[in-house]
């Protein structure tokens, strides 16, 4: 499979507008443009590409661009202009999207005129506006202790099975449907190996070790078993797989996440999908974590736990903010760079502030 089997080459909203001849045109160019920028779009005399998952996003910004045009110009075109990108941004100022996705969509589109710059010809883009970034130095949104604490536990809960040894017939045919499902195998080859499956330590490990060290959901998806130091409790990144740093990282785990750790590479071993793999997790699907399926785990994980996440952005990055909230207020920030891998102090900074609910209390006590 390449690369461009996992990008929307043609949305389904491109292709209702299109005819089939146009259709072919279309998926010609921007295989052509995604290709390129895998390739050598971000240093192309280095013939070194943007990441896949970075590409990826940007393609569907990309994609709304030129249906924009198409719409303006009353029919389609592959040969979009500055004019056009600068109506776009100008589109995009007036209406009501958040400052980021509008600096996200400029940026894909220096990306797509960086590729007609170098294989057509055509000039740098240079906006007639541009979006400033968010002046806010506050984290986003992250986990109070209790709700670290109950995510903790929810990981325990989360696809459990009961007992096999201990439900009645009927009961155990319930719950064979259920794994077989799970399992996208029949219900006739379920085993009661299928049962200590559904109680194993992958999802605790996984969440446990992101709860200490923080994970960026990029570092979720690299990291290898020859990260794992469990006698030592602690995770060692090179720099090749640390997101963003140029060192080496030594990441302190509690000894409760080093015994789920262990407790998981031991099982993990049994299991064939990873006898070709160094990777430590892998989803139901033998696929690497991604950004979605994070958050989405952290969605459940909320529902089991009773976390109502009503107007909160949840991402798998809320628990990172946490461990730099509460590690900056437990120790300070020379410890939460540590512990985080930034690279730069300035980053750190923004966690230099007392949380929301200790100042409550002091606005309580303040009378």
């Amino acid at each position: 499979m390449s690369d461009l089997d996992e990008l929307p080459v043609v949305t389904d909203a491109s292709k209702e507008y299109l005819n089939p001849r146009q259709l072919l045109d279309y998926r010609a160019e921007r295989e052509a443009c995604l290709d390129w920028l895998l390739t050598f779009g971000k240093k192309p005399d280095e013939a070194k590409g943007y990441a896949l998952g970075t590409i990826k996003t940007g393609a569907y910004r990309m994609d709304r661009f030129y249906r924009f045009v198409w719409e303006d110009e009353g029919g389609y075109t592959a040969n979009v202009t500055h004019e056009h990108a600068d109506a776009w941004m100008k589109h995009l100022a007036r209406g009501n999207s958040g400052a980021a996705h509008k600096r996200n969509c400029q940026k894909s589109i220096k990306r797509l005129f960086k590729w007609r710059q170098h294989e057509h010809g055509l000039g740098e883009w240079t906006p007639d506006i541009t979006f400033a970034a968010d002046s806010s130095t506050n984290p986003r949104d992250y986990l109070t202790r209790e709700e670290r604490a109950s995510v903790r536990e929810a990981a325990l809960e989360y696809g459990s099975v009961p007992n096999y040894d201990g439900l009645a017939p009927a009961e155990r045919d319930r719950w064979k449907q259920y794994l077989a499902q799970r399992f996208e195998k029949p219900k006739s080859e379920v085993t009661p190996d299928d049962w200590d499956r559904a109680n194993g330590w992958k999802v605790p490990s996984l969440v446990w070790t992101s709860l200490d060290a923080g994970l960026r959901p990029i570092e979720v998806e690299r990291s290898t078993v020859g990260w794992v130091d469990t006698d030592n409790a602690v995770l060692r990144i090179p720099k090749e797989e640390s997101s963003k740093n140029r060192d080496h990282w030594v990441v302190g785990l509690t000894s409760r996440t080093a015994q789920a750790l262990d407790n998981w590479l031991e099982e993990r071993e049994t299991y064939p999908e990873y006898d070709d793999t160094d990777a430590i997790w892998l989803t139901r699907k033998s696929n690497p974590y991604g950004t979605a399926t994070l958050a989405y785990l952290l969605r459940q994980l909320c529902d089991i736990a009773g976390i109502d996440t009503t107007h909160r952005k949840m991402s798998w990055y809320a628990i990172r903010h946490s461990v730099g909230t509460y590690m900056t207020r437990e120790e300070d920030l020379a410890a939460t760079q540590a512990q985080l891998r930034h690279k730069s102090p300035e980053t750190t900074m923004k966690y230099d502030q007392v949380p929301v609910e200790d100042r409550q209390d002091a606005l309580d006590r303040m009378g």
